[in-house]
């Protein structure tokens, strides 16, 4: 019987338990994860002090609602926001949340602090993008599979060229209240904006007195060799969105960082979650920033990015049309003559690596972070077999 409702078209293989950078699938076989379930594996699957928390807490308390504190949702917020460098947190449970809760954020700030009229705010959107897949977030989606058959949409939105810093400032009025873009575009194959870009937006922002949104959800976190792909890059956004490997890979936990004049403008039951914040996956989460404050995982980030992309590099050209890649994400984009990104990814399956297409000819390559030298080499073997 056909229960499961088809939005999604997964690889023909069905896993059963994984760790490290490891499945094993029903059928005993064994494969290298390259995927890392969108970077929310960051730290690897089951990773031994991740789990030891998770068990730990689990013994002890898992859910109060925020209708009463608990004792590990402070020390979380604080933990998080001195590792980010911000002043004040609000959790959330996904990504999509908290892409949703910055634009919250943004209108209510645009309204109280800004002055904007009511009703009246905008927010700069970029093409390309993808924050999640709620109605409002498709509102500004351009991929059509996200987006058609979905409307009516929500109004308050404006779109620009994803990399085109001047058409960036040209849209930004009196009445917009933020720009929200991903520093590197994930879903969109791991695009890399223009050198600078990043900084003109924040330029332009500022001088107009609106705020820089960074959707950090995938980039974030370790992912592009950094704690934040926007402190790799040098700037700082007024709101950051974080999740997927704020949850270590075992539950779902994301948060909203930035300065108290803008996350202290919410009033109590004007936002909220009956999970966010929840001990579990607060305590989770502290244990993710005590990973990160060691800096291993950064470190792994961009010296197994760097060994990938010199194994991958010879490819140019034979089979491969380009390579995209910051830290240990790689966007690579397949020649015609080789079929598409998907038949690229069945014979990856074949050679016992799971990867993920994106947009016809591209895959994308992001295992977990604690991948070793030899299973890079692993990849990139495999990788070569598959062409």
């Amino acid at each position: 019987m056909d229960v499961l409702a088809h939005n999604y078209a997964p690889l023909p293989v069905t896993i059963s338990s994984a760790e490290g950078v490891w499945f094993t699938a029903v059928d005993g076989r064994r494969y290298l994860d390259c995927l890392a379930a969108y970077s929310a594996v960051n730290f690897g699957h089951r990773n031994p002090e991740l789990i030891a928390v998770a068990h730990a807490q689990l013994d002890r308390l898992t859910l109060t609602s925020r209708a009463f504190d608990n004792d590990q949702l402070e020390p979380f917020a604080a933990e998080l926001t001195e590792l980010t460098g911000t002043q004040m947190m609000l959790p959330m449970n996904t990504g999509a949340e908290a892409v949703e809760t910055s634009i919250k954020l943004a209108r209510a700030w645009g309204e109280r602090v800004k002055g904007v009229a009511p009703g009246r705010a905008n927010i700069v959107t970029v093409t390309g993008n993808f924050h999640g897949r709620t109605t409002t977030i498709v509102s500004f989606s351009d991929d059509p599979s996200a987006r058609d058959g979905f409307g009516p949409f929500t109004p308050g939105f404006r779109q620009v060229r994803y990399g085109d810093a001047d058409a960036l400032a040209a849209a930004i009025d009196s009445e917009t209240v933020g720009v929200l873009l991903e520093p590197v575009q994930g879903e969109a194959g791991v695009i890399i904006p223009p050198e600078g870009y990043l900084a003109r937006a924040r330029e332009a922002t500022s001088a107009a007195g609106a705020l820089l949104i960074a959707d950090e959800i995938q980039s974030g976190l370790g992912r592009t060799g950094a704690t934040l792909e926007t402190e790799r890059q040098g700037i700082k956004p007024d709101l950051i969105c974080l999740g997927k490997a704020l949850g270590g890979g075992i539950m779902p936990v994301s948060a909203v960082v930035g300065p108290t004049e803008v996350l202290g403008v919410l009033r109590p039951g004007e936002h909220g979650s009956t999970f966010g914040g929840n001990p579990l996956g607060s305590a989770i989460g502290r244990a993710v920033v005590r990973l990160l404050r060691t800096g291993e995982p950064q470190r792994a980030a961009r010296e197994r990015g760097a060994q990938l992309r010199a194994a991958l590099d010879p490819l140019l050209g034979d089979g491969v049309t380009a390579i995209r890649n910051v830290g240990l994400w790689f966007g690579i984009d397949i020649d015609p003559s080789r079929g598409t990104a998907r038949d690229v990814c069945l014979r990856l399956m074949e050679k016992g690596v799971l990867a993920k297409d994106t947009h016809g000819q591209t895959v994308r390559l992001a295992p977990p972070l604690t991948i070793s030298p030899a299973e890079v080499d692993t990849v990139a073997t495999a990788f070569r077999a598959a062409l």
